[in-house]
């Protein structure tokens, strides 16, 4: 029951989670004159400040450069392998955090007129909140509260000490072997990431790591995580957990037989669970289940004047999905514009080196949609830009409709992230082989790749026999 000697709020719009979403949606509503009342019971900047894309974006870099430093020898600089200070790394990743947060923080938002409430929030009644000493009522309310780490259930668990992204990040001590269990973006990231800081590293999947990528791309991955020297046991289940001395001994089933694998640190990297729990949705009437919150594509609740977004919406957990989510709310709520989600051209990136970006339809789900494409791919071995640079390993393969309509793309190489976006553009607006063809890139440029890319699907139209055959007529015209 609702605490009645709270003090009342009344808001055109609430919002429970101050990560990426939530701040959006706050940031926008408020400057367009709605009143707004912002819920946040832990950090403000959520998990992609405190604990996911800014720290291990922030780590990634300084394993960057310690690699840099390794391998410089191929340039003709003197190559060594660096020392590193783990103490001072830490330093650095909390910096950076440091140097965003004011622009997520409570003065900030309060400066643009958001009433900021710290305290857990939880529905009362279908358009009530009470957080803290407050009860607030709202026309509209977001819930934007994200997700956390998923801890699987493996015997021992309970009894050892772990790791997730909200505490790797506190290490101020270089571990002497982590092991990770799960092999998807966050876990390939760290795993790479902590051995090039001089950290042994062994990664445990179920099944192939990075298993919603491109084979073919993730093959380049794990080829280069090899050769880093981190140990990956695919196809491998996790038995049980126990401690071994001072540190952990995981018990792994694989090829038919059980072996165990001894280190000092353990992180569970085994994927995201929609923050759901403690809210009263109940209460609001409503309905959730532990993958999140089902929404409409106006990202409507089953109460329709909730909304839900980002993470707990139970789609694609990327903070850039959180960010497009709190446009549509805003439209939809002030405005009572029917604005809808279009997901077709949702990009992701995992961040290891070579980077792996995606778009769009795979080729893979185009053969299981029974969909017919034509696939053109291209090597960054033929790219000028990529052989100075000494870093020619990967490809872009782009998925082409009736027409050379482009459906899709995946990019394996350095900088991948940042190659990726005229192919959203493309995605996003129908655009065609052909509008790609004909832009003019900058020589020399990795970005050639897209013009060669898309150029490629010309090619056995564009030299066929055919061609040759019209060619030489014309060569007999006066």
């Amino acid at each position: 029951m609702p605490n009645i000697s709270n003090q009342m709020i009344e808001a055109d719009i609430a919002v429970i989670g101050a990560g990426s979403g939530g701040l959006s949606v706050a940031a926008g509503a408020a400057q367009m004159g709605a009143k707004v009342v912002l819920i946040e019971k832990g950090k403000m900047g959520g998990d992609c400040l405190n604990y996911g894309c800014v720290p291990s974006k922030a780590l990634i870099a300084a394993g960057h450069a310690a690699e840099t430093v390794r391998r410089s020898g191929k340039f003709g600089v003197n190559g060594h392998e660096p020392a590193i200070d783990f103490a001072k790394v830490n330093a650095h990743v909390n910096d950076v955090i440091a140097g965003i947060a004011p622009h997520d923080s409570v003065e900030r938002f309060e400066g643009l007129g958001v009433r900021v409430l710290q305290a857990a929030g939880r529905f009362v009644g279908r358009n009530e909140i009470e957080a803290g000493e407050y009860r607030v009522k709202a026309r509209r309310f977001v819930i934007a509260t994200g997700s956390s780490a998923f801890i699987p259930p493996i015997p021992g668990l309970e009894d050892v000490p772990y790791l997730t992204n909200e505490t790797i990040f506190s290490l101020v001590e270089r571990p002497e072997h982590l092991i990770i269990i799960g092999g998807g973006p966050i876990g390939v990231e760290m795993a790479q990431a902590h051995r090039r800081l001089g950290v042994k590293v062994t990664l445990i999947e179920n099944d192939s790591i990075m298993g919603k990528d491109d084979p073919e791309a993730v093959d380049i991955v794990r080829r280069r995580l090899f050769q880093e020297g981190v140990v990956i046991r695919e196809n491998a289940r996790v038995e049980s957990v126990i401690r071994h001395g001072n540190g952990i001994s995981v018990l792994v089933h694989r090829d038919h037989k059980t072996t165990s694998v001894e280190g000092s640190h353990l992180l569970i990297a085994a994927g995201r669970s929609a923050n759901v729990a403690g809210l009263g949705l109940e209460n609001a009437g409503i309905q959730y289940a532990a993958r999140g919150i089902p929404v409409d594509r106006r990202l409507r609740t089953s109460n329709k004047r909730v909304f839900a977004i980002g993470d707990v919406a139970g789609s694609y957990q990327f903070t850039h999905v959180a960010g497009y989510h709190a446009g549509i709310v805003i439209r939809n709520a002030l405005f009572n514009l029917p604005a809808k989600v279009d997901d077709k051209a949702v990009p992701w990136v995992t961040y290891t080196d070579p980077e792996l970006a995606h778009v769009g339809l795979s080729e893979a789900e185009a053969h299981r949609q029974d969909i017919s494409v034509t696939v053109v791919k291209q090597d960054f071995d033929g790219v000028d830009r990529a052989r100075a640079e000494r870093a020619s390993d990967g490809f872009i393969k782009a998925v082409l409709g009736r027409k050379g309509r482009i459906l899709g793309a995946t990019i394996v190489g350095k900088h991948a992230g940042e190659l990726i976006l005229p192919w959203v553009l493309a995605v996003q607006t129908g655009l065609k082989a052909a509008d790609m063809a004909s832009i003019i890139a900058p020589y020399p440029t990795r970005g050639e790749i897209s013009k060669r890319a898309a150029s490629a699907y010309f090619t056995p139209t564009l030299f066929s026999d055919r061609t040759k055959r019209v060619v030489g007529l014309m060569q007999h015209l006066p």
